[in-house]
């Protein structure tokens, strides 16, 4: 773990509803995400992150042009995807736009690529679901070139070839921090460390310690490989309030709307209260005061050895207000508790 954990916050741009209980628009819940970033910024939150979905529940399709929105009104915070659909998108693209928003922010952006757990964008975008793996394994092959910025020479079957091929613009460092996101396959960790890109472990379901043998994996296979150590990350679901008893009343409602709306295309149950309960208390939802929530946070860090921990802090129709006053206490209380608790290098009680 490193000496000192970044924490970040990640959003899907989930559309929320107003107080009649309408929709909000696309457009509001956008500019809602970016007064979410400034806040973010303002109250010492270290990274921001926003994801990429085509779907009717997420307004954001385009997270790089939220981002750069985000870049000009704050100073601090890095900005990066959450994650980036590389397997229906083009690697000469996403690193264009991504270093365009690197230059944009001075050095603030990172990109996290992954295949998405949703598969809306390939039709969309004209690509064939049998070829899933294929995809992306070839495209992030490309993506590696590409981060070398120097003459691109690559062949592949999924796009055209590139031939001594210089791409701009290049980014400032000379290095775009890249992450490959992962939902928990041995074959994805040992990709990311393959590929030589820090590891970020998807955890939205069931005791986070289950992901302490994916973290080792990977870093047995950086030490392998002959590569230096790279940074770990979690990304995990949460909400935070005043207490723990509203912390829950305000995110089970809309927390399961969003749930049970996902779990009708793949054939899950509703969510029950009980199940709600059982993720707080010994899975991967981190709900709560700012103190229960920092002790869950800085006993996964424990547990798995983490550089960075996003706390996804949307959840369907969960309003605005709600979402702003999250990121206000995750920002003010959370954060410096996750470092204090960490700093005293006792084991915390699991």
């Amino acid at each position: 773990m490193a000496d000192t954990l970044e924490l970040g916050l990640d959003t899907f741009g989930d559309v929320t509803r107003g107080p009649d209980g309408a929709p909000t628009s696309y457009a509001q819940v956008i500019r809602d995400v970016i007064e979410e970033g400034v806040l973010a910024d303002a109250v010492g939150v270290d990274f921001f992150g926003v994801g990429e979905h085509h779907r009717a529940d997420f307004a954001i399709s385009a997270p790089d042009v939220v981002l750069a929105a985000i870049a000009g009104r704050t100073t601090r915070i890095r900005l990066g995807s959450a994650v980036t659909v590389l397997s229906s998108d083009d690697p000469v693209r996403v690193f264009q736009r991504f270093a365009t928003l690197d230059a944009a922010s001075s050095g603030r952006a990172e990109v996290i690529l992954g295949r998405g757990s949703f598969t809306e964008s390939f039709p969309l975008f004209g690509y064939d679901l049998s070829q899933y793996e294929e995809l992306f394994s070839e495209k992030l092959d490309l993506f590696t070139e590409l981060l070398r910025e120097g003459p691109v020479t690559w062949s592949g079957t999924v796009r055209a070839g590139l031939v001594n091929q210089e791409v701009y613009p290049k980014t400032e460092s000379g290095h775009l921090k890249t992450w490959i996101g992962v939902g928990g396959s041995p074959e994805s960790v040992v990709r990311a460390a393959r590929h030589r890109m820090p590891l970020l472990l998807a955890i939205i379901g069931g005791d986070p310690r289950r992901f302490a043998p994916y973290a080792d994996l990977y870093r047995r296979a950086l030490t392998q490989l002959e590569v230096e150590e790279l940074p770990i990350g979690v990304h995990s679901p949460g909400h935070i309030a005043e207490t723990d008893e509203q912390a829950r009343k305000e995110f089970f409602p809309p927390y399961k709307a969003m749930r049970d709306t996902i779990g009708r295309d793949r054939g899950w149950p509703p969510m029950r209260p009980e199940e709600f309960q059982q993720e707080i208390e010994h899975g991967s939802l981190y709900v709560g005061s700012p103190e229960t929530v920092a002790a869950k946070i800085a006993r996964t860090a424990q547990a798995i050895g983490i550089a960075r921990f996003d706390l996804k802090y949307s959840a369907g129709p969960l309003p605005h207000a709600a979402m702003m006053r999250s990121i206000e206490l995750y920002g003010t209380q959370v954060i410096p508790r996750v470092r204090e608790l960490l700093a005293e290098h006792e084991p915390i009680a699991l």
